[in-house]
C-alpha cells in the first residue's frame, strides 16, 4: 500500500508543470469581470501585458496586474528565467467562495444578494523562437 502511495507521488512529481505561475485567492470581484481583463493579455508578451493592465481603466486590471507580476517575479527569481522572454500562456479565472447577504423589502420579503470572489492564476512560459 505504501509503495503504492510513493509511486503515485512520485508520478505526480515527475508531470508536474514547470512553468512559473502566481495565484490569487478570495479576490473581491466577479470572476466574469476579471476573465474580461484576462481575455485582453492572453497569450501576449509579459512587458505588453503589464502595459496594457497598467493602462486599463478597470478595477479588475489592478487586481490582474498584481498576480502578473508576481509571476514575472517567480520566473525571474525561482526559474532564472528572462523577463523579456516571457509570455502569458495560460490566464483564467475560478468561482471563489460566495458571501451570502440578504436585502430587506417591503411587506416582509427578503431579497438574497451573492457576493461573489473569485481565484486568479496566471500561468507564463518562455517564447518560443524568435
Amino acid at each position: 500500500m505504501a509503495k503504492g502511495i510513493k509511486l503515485k507521488a512520485e508520478n505526480r512529481k515527475a508531470n508536474a508543470d514547470k512553468r512559473p505561475y502566481a495565484k490569487a485567492k478570495f479576490v473581491r470581484m466577479s470572476p466574469s469581470k476579471i476573465n474580461i481583463v484576462l481575455d485582453q493579455i492572453r497569450g501576449k508578451n509579459a512587458t505588453m501585458s503589464v502595459a496594457i493592465l497598467e493602462n486599463m481603466p478597470d478595477s479588475a486590471a489592478h487586481e490582474a496586474l498584481k498576480v502578473l507580476n508576481s509571476a514575472i517575479a517567480n520566473a525571474e527569481n525561482n526559474k532564472g528565467m528572462n523577463k523579456d522572454t516571457l509570455v502569458v500562456a495560460e490566464c483564467y479565472t475560478g468561482q471563489g467562495p460566495l458571501l451570502k447577504r440578504v436585502n430587506f423589502r417591503g411587506r416582509g420579503r427578503v431579497d438574497r444578494i451573492q457576493k461573489k470572489s473569485a481565484h486568479i492564476t496566471i500561468v507564463l512560459d518562455e517564447k518560443v523562437g524568435g
